[in-house]
């Protein structure tokens, strides 16, 4: 599945670079990672602002389909931050989300797509947890973005599907007993692009 997967993304991707109008870039940017809580943590963001923050960076490519339908397939390293209850856990993660997008009004889109996911690393309080039920997993990315020229700014949600935990075992209490942490992505993403 997982090499099935990275040949569509190749085979999109050249497609995309033979139509006119069309190109590949570098994007980066800052994801805001919720834990579904976003009205909760929005508090929090003030006590201990790089708490729930991340980054991503990568590649992306956009092909005109019609004048004003296009598709942007991207592939991005992405390291997610999150806080439970005081701990902290991160996780990183490749990215290939496959957009389908409008152009609304002049430089103003809007775009939607699933997004596939493969988790590469995963650590709870400085822990490397090797335990996570599903490597590869599936969500959806849904935004708008201003496309100036070469540049673009996005703002997009992207949420995981796929259920998906990650496990460990808490030796501070004398037994000892397995803790679940769910690993799906619930984020806000702010993502600067260049069209190269």
């Amino acid at each position: 599945m997982k090499k099935t997967l990275l040949l569509f993304f190749v085979l999109v991707s050249t497609t995309i670079m033979a139509q006119t109008n069309s190109g590949w870039g570098i994007k980066g940017g800052l994801n805001y990672n919720s834990n579904g809580k976003y009205f909760d943590d929005a508090g929090k963001i003030i006590d201990n602002p790089d708490g729930n923050v991340g980054y991503h960076f990568g590649f992306f490519g956009k092909g005109n389909l019609t004048g004003s339908l296009f598709i942007k397939p991207e592939l991005v390293y992405t390291k997610i931050k999150s806080d439970y209850d005081g701990d902290k856990f991160d996780m990183s993660k490749l990215d290939m989300p496959v957009l389908l997008g409008y152009k609304i009004l002049g430089p103003l889109e809007v775009f939607a797509g699933p997004a596939f996911q493969y988790i590469l690393d995963t650590e709870f309080d400085g822990i490397t947890m090797e335990d996570v039920e599903n490597d590869f997993t599936i969500g959806m990315n849904i935004g708008v973005g201003i496309s100036l020229g070469n540049i673009g700014i996005d703002l997009r949600y992207d949420r995981g599907f796929s259920d998906n935990q990650a496990r460990y075992v808490n030796n501070n209490i004398l037994d000892g007993f397995e803790q679940r942490v769910d690993t799906r992505p619930e984020q806000l993403v702010l993502g600067v692009s260049l069209r190269l």
